[in-house]
């Protein structure tokens, strides 16, 4: 089954492949573990042969379809932004008089 992404779309290694293509005009095989399962990446391009260029943190690389999944975003796993002068305030001693 051919699964459809667009440009700029977060996903998620899924399923380790035996190696993963960097996605360079002159690629090179890398082995799998220079990206970690589950490691979200953007997708950057649609390649021949149901091959996606995704970047992740260590680079980018030509991963097919079969490997990644859309990644969904939980409400429970975002992070609210914070006022640092509050989170100062909570870790300063208390000033003494």
């Amino acid at each position: 089954m051919e699964k459809e992404f667009f440009i700029g779309q977060k996903v998620r290694l899924a399923i380790k492949p035996p190696y993963i293509k960097t996605a360079e005009s002159m690629p090179i095989l890398r082995p799998p573990d220079i990206v970690r399962l589950g490691e979200v990446g953007t997708v950057l391009s649609h390649k021949p042969g149901n091959y996606w260029a995704v970047r992740f943190e260590k680079g980018a690389f030509l991963i097919d379809s079969q490997y990644i999944e859309a990644a969904t975003v939980d409400a429970e796993t975002v992070q609210p932004h914070h006022n640092i002068e509050e989170d100062t305030a909570k870790i300063s001693p208390p000033s003494e008089l």
